[in-house]
């Protein structure tokens, strides 16, 4: 929102200036905290920070802030990396969060600075096998600014990644077994319908002239298929089903604006993850 124009004449001096914030000044600051939260990288970092400590919850993992921490930290840096480097065709999608972005790029890059710099003290005396992990996981990250013309592609192997991050992580750290296979059928089943639903709202130009609510439809049963995986996994991981429920209900009420999808759709992510710690913890 644009601040309120004053009157013409002399500038108030301290003793008679207003000690209430002009009318909208409030919502005003409350639009710049949300576009704080859902513009920057925040966002998604939390969501991989809640992600993987449920994954570590579910799996026994050992170390489950070491790996949120490492989860998070890497997020931060690829989103903010790509949000960066990639204004010129971000803001045909998403103009507002690119809009953020250049007003806020000093600001953010000393963020992303900072956060590989967590990263890196993260890492060290990690095993290789997830130093491997991440190296891998993030080369796939830094290539998305090149990859995600691809609405479909992008769907797919943006999900792997963050399922790779959040549940391959503990699960490397304990040992496959099998029960990674079931959190990251869960996990991915809600990424995905997450990441179809970014499709609508990102490359609208082109899918919302097509078949939308056909796609809206495959993300909403992605996200109730991975309730259904939930379910009929082994019961001990029954309360990672908050997370595609959070999915499935945020996509019930979907909007194709910038802010709903990132406050609602990506939000939903996080508010699922927190939504089964706290399941676990009261259990």
């Amino acid at each position: 929102m644009q601040p309120s124009s004053f009157n013409s004449g002399p500038a108030p001096t301290p003793s008679d200036a207003p000690s209430e914030p002009p009318p909208g000044a409030g919502i005003g600051l409350l639009a710049r905290a949300a576009d704080a939260i859902g513009f920057s990288s925040g966002l998604p970092a939390a969501i991989a920070a809640g992600l993987s400590l449920a994954a570590s919850r579910a799996l026994g993992a050992a170390e489950a802030e070491r790996w949120a921490v490492l989860a998070a930290s890497g997020t931060f840096v690829v989103y903010g990396l790509d949000r960066l480097r990639d204004t010129t065709r971000d803001r045909a999608t998403s103009p507002r969060r690119t809009a953020f972005v250049e007003r806020n790029s000093v600001a953010l890059s000393v963020a992303v600075a900072l956060a590989a710099l967590l990263l890196t003290a993260t890492l060290y005396s990690t095993p290789p096998s997830v130093i491997l992990l991440c190296l891998g996981t993030g080369a796939i990250g830094l290539l998305h600014r090149r990859l995600k013309g691809f609405a479909g592609l992008k769907s797919i192997y943006v999900s792997a990644a963050w399922v790779a991050i959040c549940a391959g992580i503990p699960g490397v750290s304990v040992g496959i077994g099998p029960h990674l296979a079931w959190v990251a059928g869960i996990l991915f089943a809600g990424l995905a319908a997450n990441l179809i639903a970014s499709n609508l709202r990102d490359d609208g130009a082109t899918l919302l002239r097509r078949r939308p609510r056909s796609v809206l439809g495959f993300a909403r049963a992605l996200a109730v298929a991975g309730v259904f995986i939930a379910w009929v996994a082994p019961c001990e991981l029954g309360p990672l089903a908050w997370i595609p429920l959070a999915q499935a209900l945020a996509l019930s009420f979907f909007r194709p604006s910038e802010s709903y999808g990132h406050l609602a759709v990506d939000g939903a992510l996080l508010a699922g993850a927190l939504a089964s710690l706290l399941h676990f913890a009261l259990r």
